[in-house]
C-alpha cells in the first residue's frame, strides 16, 4: 500500500477498538500500528467503550456490531445521543460480517460513519480511515437523527424539490 501525499498522518491520532473477539483486537491494533498509529485503546463492550470515552480523548472509534451484552449500535447510539457523551460527533467505523442492505442501513441510522465487512483488509481499513479523515460530513441533530449526514454524494446539479437547503 502505498503512502500518498495527501494521506494524514495517524501518528497523532487516538483510536478505540471495541470488540469482545481479542484476536480481532489484536489484529486490529498490529493493522493501526502498521499505519503510524502509536494509541489505541480497546474495550470489551459498548459500555465499558463509553466509559472509556469518557475518560481519554478518542479521534476515531472502529466498533464490533455483534456484542454482548451491548452490541457496536448501542454504542454509536450512546455516544450520539447520550447526555453525558463525551464526544457525540466521534467519527465511529462499524465492523460487521453481516452486510444485508437492511443492516448497513442500520448503521447508517444509527449514526455511523462508515461500516466496513469483515474480514477485513488493512488496505481497505487504510482507506476508508483516509477518507473519514478527507470527506468530514455534516453532522445532523434533529428529533429523529443524530449523526453525518447519510448522504454521500453532493450533487450540486441537483435541483428538486428535495433538495435541502443549507439551512436545513
Amino acid at each position: 500500500m502505498a503512502v500518498t501525499p495527501d494521506d494524514f498522518d495517524l501518528s497523532t491520532l487516538s483510536f478505540l477498538i471495541v470488540d469482545d473477539n481479542q484476536h480481532m483486537v489484536s489484529i486490529l491494533r498490529e493493522v493501526l500500528r502498521a499505519f503510524g498509529v502509536t494509541k489505541t485503546h480497546t474495550a470489551r463492550d459498548a459500555a465499558d467503550a463509553l466509559e472509556l470515552a469518557q475518560t481519554v480523548p478518542i479521534d476515531i472509534a472502529i466498533v464490533d456490531y455483534l456484542m454482548d451484552p451491548l452490541d457496536g449500535l448501542d454504542f454509536i447510539r450512546l455516544i450520539r445521543t447520550a447526555t453525558d457523551s463525551p464526544n457525540a460527533r466521534l467519527p465511529i467505523i462499524l465492523l460487521t460480517a453481516y452486510t444485508e442492505s437492511f443492516r448497513v442501513r442500520e448503521a447508517r441510522d444509527a449514526g455511523a460513519t462508515d461500516v466496513v465487512r469483515k474480514p477485513i483488509s488493512a488496505e481497505f481499513l487504510y482507506k476508508r480511515i483516509q477518507s473519514l479523515l478527507k470527506n468530514n460530513r455534516d453532522f445532523i441533530t434533529n428529533r429523529s437523527f443524530v449523526g453525518p449526514d447519510r448522504r454521500r454524494r453532493h450533487d450540486v446539479e441537483y435541483s428538486g424539490s428535495e433538495r435541502r437547503t443549507s439551512s436545513e
